[in-house]
């Protein structure tokens, strides 16, 4: 039987780690910018992640082309993590380092914003992939955990979700995401639309 200690000790790590976005209402503020001074200049949002965060990555792209709350116009948003064909390619012909690197590159132009969400940081093609964006004139976004990894101080734009268990960080992604979502679909649409 699962003790209801357990239970218990899961949800309150779970709230400390979104608690802890508290002390990123500024940099939050910022993203939230970013996102919409792009789309309001008819630029577009990539998406990038690992594992569980390629899923995150996935998530907001299909809720800026589909929906978050309210019925609108699609928005223009692409997850590099959704081609199996490109990824497999790019992995077989480069290396998997460079699966997403090589999307921005073809893809990116100067305006858009290219987010990408890790717990550790540390992952090699993110990194790349952040780069790429730079030179290509795409605003970079990092959604991290932990200290921020080695793309700590790449990005233009990054949000370090203060925790360790890989779980929690991501469900504080969940929040970040939502509340860019959130923002977006206010700037777009009146109250009485959502």
């Amino acid at each position: 039987m699962v003790g209801e200690n357990t239970v218990l000790e899961s949800i309150e790590d779970s709230l400390a780690c979104i608690s802890g976005l508290r002390e990123e209402v500024g940099p939050i503020a910022a993203v939230c910018d970013v996102v919409i001074d792009a789309l309001k200049s008819g630029r577009k949002i990539l998406t990038a992640g690992n594992g569980g965060s390629a899923a995150e990555a996935l998530h907001m792209a299909e809720e800026l082309v589909g929906r978050f709350r309210g019925d609108r116009l699609s928005l223009p948003a692409v997850s590099l993590v959704a081609d199996c064909t490109a990824l497999t390619c790019i992995g077989n012909d480069y290396g998997f380092d460079c699966i997403f690197s090589r999307q921005v590159e073809g893809l990116g132009q100067a305006g858009d914003v290219l987010v990408v969400f890790s717990t550790s940081g540390n992952s090699r093609n993110l990194v790349l992939a952040v780069e790429a964006a730079k030179s290509r004139g795409v605003v970079s976004v990092a959604l991290l955990g932990r200290d921020g990894g080695a793309l700590a101080g790449v990005a233009d734009h990054e949000i370090v979700v203060a925790g360790s268990a890989t779980e929690h960080i991501q469900e504080a992604h969940q929040v970040l995401l939502h509340i860019i979502l959130n923002e977006v679909e206010s700037v777009f649409f009146t109250q009485e639309e959502l």
